[in-house]
C-alpha cells in the first residue's frame, strides 16, 4: 500500500504509572505523585504526574532532586503487575478495531487502521472512540496522533498533551514539518541538537538544503534516516509481531562504586544477566554495549559490533570488560552501571560457523 494512504495512529498513555496510582488510590487525586525508587538509596523517577511535572519533576530525575523542586511530591513505589494489567486491557481494546498493533512499551502503540475491524474508513474517529473506550474502561487518559505514517504519528501523539488528538492529514503534513525544531526527533538529543545548530540546522526542514557531508560528520549513521524524515517520508509498516531488538540490564548504586575490580565484577555480572537473557529466547547479539554514570552524573556508553552474532555467555562478558577498560572507573567514583546487547539474531549455530567472534580482542 502506498505510505500516502495510510491510517496510523500512535496512541500514548498520559503518566501511565502515576495515573493509575491515582486512579487505585482517590488521596492521591489532584496531588504531585512520582512513581520510582526510593530517595534515600538514589532512587529514580519512573513516572510523574502531571501536577508533579508543573514543579518540573520528570521522569529519569534523582528522586532526591525531584523532591527539591516539589517538596509536596508524594513518592510511590512502583507496581507493574498492575500496570501489566493496565496495558494488557488497554491492547485488547486496540486489537478489537485492528490486528495491526505494535506495542512499543506498556503505555504506548502504533496502529494501522486503514482497513480495520470497525469498519471505520475515518482515523480521526477511530481514534476518538479508542480513548473513549479507555477512559470509560480503565478510566485513565492517553493522546492519541493520527498521519500517514509512523513518524509523523508518534510526534502528534505528544503535540497536545495530556488527552489530547493531533490529526495530520496528507494535505497538513508540509506545514507540520515546517514547525518541528530538529531536537523533536527522536535519537536527536541536545548535544546534537547544539552541533546541528551551530551550522545552521534548527528546524527539521532545514536539512534539505544541508551539505550531506556535513550531515554525515555531525549525525554519522543516522544521516540518511534523517533527511528522509524531513521530507515526511517513512515508509515502516506497523508490525504486530515486531521481534525484540535490544535487551538491557543496569543499576543505580545507594553508595557510589569506588572499587575498580568491584566494578568489574559488577559488569560481568550483568553481562551474563544478558546473556542469558539471550540463551532463554535462542538469540545471539552483534553490539555489545556497555553504560557507566559517574558521581557528577557525567555518562558514557562504549559498544563494540562483531561481524557475527553470538550467544556465549564467555564473549559476551568479554566484550563488557574490555569495552569497561576504555572508561575511566576506578580513578572516577561510578553510580550507575549498565550492559546491553543489540542487533538480535536467531541463534543458529549452522550459520554462525566455528570460529570466536572477535568480540574480546
Amino acid at each position: 500500500m502506498e505510505n500516502r494512504l495510510r491510517r496510523i495512529i500512535h496512541v500514548d498513555m498520559d503518566a501511565f504509572y502515576a495515573s493509575v496510582e491515582q486512579r487505585d488510590d482517590p488521596s492521591l487525586r489532584g496531588r504531585p505523585v512520582a512513581v520510582g525508587g526510593d530517595p534515600g538509596r538514589r532512587g529514580v523517577v519512573a513516572a510523574a504526574s502531571y501536577e508533579a511535572r508543573a514543579f518540573g519533576v520528570r521522569s529519569a530525575m534523582p528522586m532526591a532532586r525531584a523532591l527539591r523542586l516539589c517538596p509536596g511530591l508524594v513518592v510511590v513505589r512502583p507496581d507493574f503487575r498492575r500496570y501489566r494489567e493496565a496495558s494488557q486491557r488497554i491492547l485488547a481494546i486496540f486489537r478489537s478495531c485492528t490486528p495491526l498493533v505494535e506495542p512499543l512499551s506498556l503505555d504506548e502503540a502504533y496502529l494501522d487502521v486503514t482497513d480495520n475491524l470497525w469498519g471505520e474508513p475515518l482515523a480521526t474517529r477511530v481514534a476518538q472512540e479508542l480513548k473513549a473506550r479507555i477512559r470509560s474502561e480503565l478510566a485513565l487518559s492517553a493522546s492519541a496522533g493520527v498521519a500517514p505514517n509512523k513518524f509523523l504519528a508518534k510526534i502528534a501523539s505528544g503535540w497536545d498533551k495530556p488527552d489530547g488528538l493531533t490529526v495530520i492529514s496528507p494535505g497538513r503534513v508540509e506545514r507540520f514539518l515546517a514547525e518541528l525544531p530538529i531536537d523533536a526527533l527522536w535519537g536527536v538529543g541536545p548535544v546534537t541538537a547544539r552541533k546541528l545548530r551551530a551550522v545552521g540546522i534548527a528546524r527539521l526542514v532545514d536539512v534539505r538544503a544541508a551539505d550531506a557531508a556535513l550531515l554525515r560528520r555531525v549525525l554519522g549513521g543516522h544521516a540518511e534516516r534523517i533527511r528522509r524524515l524531513s521530507y515526511g517520508d517513512d515508509p515502516r509498516p506497523v508490525e504486530p509481531n515486531r521481534p525484540a531488538k535490544s535487551s538491557s540490564c543496569e543499576n543505580t548504586y545507594a553508595q557510589d562504586l569506588v572499587d575498580g575490580a568491584l566494578v568489574r565484577r559488577e559488569i560481568e555480572a550483568m553481562a551474563r544477566r544478558v546473556a542469558d537473557w539471550l540463551r532463554r529466547r535462542s538469540l545471539a547479539a552483534r553490539t555489545v554495549t556497555i553504560k557507566v554514570r559517574y558521581a557528577d552524573f557525567t555518562t558514557v556508553t562504549r559498544s563494540r559490533t562483531a561481524a557475527r552474532a553470538t550467544g556465549d555467555a564467555g564473549q559476551i562478558v568479554a566484550c563488557a570488560l574490555a569495552l569497561l577498560a576504555r572508561t575511566e572507573t576506578g580513578r572516577r567514583p561510578v553510580r550507575l552501571l549498565g550492559v546491553g546487547v543489540h542487533g538480535l539474531l536467531a541463534d543458529d549455530p549452522g550459520l554462525a560457523g566455528p570460529e570466536p567472534l572477535p568480540f574480546g580482542s
